[in-house]
């Protein structure tokens, strides 16, 4: 007997009324359902830097702090925050009408059991990575905390409206233990969390007694879709009412379809190649010469009809560690000349391994196979192979990504810290790069306090970085979104797609 998973009948099912010659555009009107790339790591929001779920992760449990749709810090579960001068306090004010979905209450004392307790007690938590300057969270009352570090920590504020920072409660999770918990996950966001078919569907069901205003969608499912065309197949024929990250040349056709929208927008994601500093990236004159070898534009306008800007540092235009006035230039000849310095041509070619996801992003697989031929003309040969996304999280802690991977980087907050630091930090396990001589630089600035200067501190790094191949940034990524017409949905300059911002109009 043949098994056919679940995904395999949705795919069919997607496709089948193409065939038929027969859209499917009914909707529910107080319910919205979504085509996803990838599944949750766990319900457990603290315990993975997943970028790819925290939009799911923000419609079941809140941020002490939030962003704007134009990214600006604003208030959430926190209602006031004050940095000290020296950035080694920062006292907080929360509300007070706020309740997990079993019904109890919200205070400061969660707030410390989430970023202090939880990684003193040894759970095994990414907020230990963010959270590894604070040395205490004092509960003046029910309503206020003050966070104290051992260095200087002004991005804090930031950290708590970004990956991994959600609020769970302390007394539920010291009751049913952190399984548990991951297995029947309570929060205080806008939907509780039903059901959850791994690798296959999430059902939500909106909070009624959430403290801030109620989503319009009651019932929110997300089907885990993970070949794009599967996702095309799925929207086009009305199996999902949304769905993200679809090939750019997918667009055009699918726009010109009765009750189709369509949306292509750049956002703070960075495309980039990480780079490891030993085995065939080593030598400093490859790195550069596989850089210099990339025609950015030309992928810019294959991939993403030229919507994606081109990079030369680790920052998108208009983010505070970008560089106007410097470019990393498309130079084959210099290109050349680099590996013959170290004695590589194209009948001696350089040999690098490289990885990559095939769907995770729009275009992906495509990308790295373009540069895979670019390389060839100037004496690089590629072994390219295919990554799943979970899989690359794995082996970039282990250490054991190839010379390059190309890779999504998610900065929601737009800081360069953010940026940077945490793909260059050798002693932080998001960076395959390991190189201490540069990795000493980024660590110290971790600690600058004043703002002019770190600011300046990391656009000095950025501009170091490329220049010794420490990273190659690529492109500025661009989210796709396929939608109903009448479904309305808010653009988030980080690229969220938050289902409690969903209304049919």
């Amino acid at each position: 007997m043949v098994e056919v998973s679940r995904r395999h009948v949705l795919q069919a099912a997607a496709i089948a009324p193409l065939a038929r010659g027969v859209p499917v555009w009914a909707a529910e009107p107080d319910g919205v359902t979504i085509g996803w790339p990838s599944d949750v790591t766990s319900w457990d929001p603290n315990q993975r830097f997943t970028p790819d779920a925290h939009a799911i992760m923000k419609a079941v449990f809140d941020q002490p702090l939030d962003q704007d749709a134009k990214l600006k810090l604003s208030p959430g579960l926190i209602t006031k925050w004050d940095m000290a001068a020296d950035a080694k306090s920062l006292t907080l004010d929360f509300r007070d009408d706020v309740l997990f979905h079993d019904g109890s209450k919200m205070t400061a004392a969660d707030f410390r059991w989430t970023f202090f307790e939880r990684i003193k007690a040894g759970h095994k938590v990414d907020i230990a990575q963010s959270m590894r300057k604070v040395t205490d969270i004092e509960v003046v009352s029910p309503t206020r905390a003050i966070m104290r570090f051992d260095s200087p920590a002004p991005t804090v504020p930031v950290w708590l409206a970004f990956l991994g920072s959600f609020l769970v409660p302390k007394a539920y999770m010291e009751k049913v233990g952190v399984e548990e918990f991951a297995r029947k996950p309570v929060g205080t966001g806008p939907y509780k969390l039903v059901e959850h078919q791994m690798n296959a569907r999430i059902v939500l069901e909106r909070n009624e007694a959430y403290w801030g205003p109620k989503p319009k969608m009651k019932r929110v499912t997300i089907e885990i879709i993970k070949d794009p065309s599967a996702r095309v197949a799925a929207v086009q024929s009305g199996q999902v009412d949304i769905t993200i990250n679809v090939p750019v040349r997918e667009l055009t056709r699918l726009k010109a379809l009765p009750g189709l929208a369509t949306d292509l927008t750049p956002v703070t994601k960075v495309i980039l190649l990480q780079v490891r500093n030993d085995e065939g990236f080593a030598d400093q004159n490859i790195r550069l010469a596989a850089h210099h070898a990339i025609d950015k534009k030309a992928l810019s306008a294959a991939f993403y009809a030229g919507a994606a800007v081109p990079l030369a540092v680790l920052g998108v235009p208009g983010s505070p560690g970008y560089l106007d006035d410097y470019k990393f230039d498309f130079d084959p000849e210099r290109a050349r000349a680099l590996l013959a310095k170290s004695g590589y041509s194209m009948d001696k070619p350089a040999k690098i391994r490289m990885a990559s996801t095939n769907g995770q992003f729009p275009s992906d697989y495509d990308i790295a196979r373009a540069i895979v031929q670019m390389w060839k003309k100037v004496g690089i040969e590629a072994d390219l192979e295919v990554i799943e996304y979970a899989k690359y999280f794995e082996l970039n802690r282990g250490n054991k990504l190839p010379e390059t991977t190309l890779y999504t980087f998610d900065n929601a907050t737009g800081d360069p810290e953010i940026y940077t630091g945490y793909l260059l930090n050798p002693k932080l396990p998001f960076s395959p790069w390991k190189d201490m001589n540069f990795g000493q630089k980024v660590i110290d600035q971790f600690n600058v306090a004043d703002e002019t200067a770190r600011i300046a501190g990391w656009r000095a790094l950025n501009r170091e970085a490329s220049e010794m191949g420490a990273a190659m940034p690529l492109l500025q990524s661009v989210l796709t979104v396929v939608r109903k017409k009448g479904l309305a949905v808010v653009p988030y300059g980080n690229g969220w797609i938050l289902p409690q911002a969903m209304a049919w109009g």
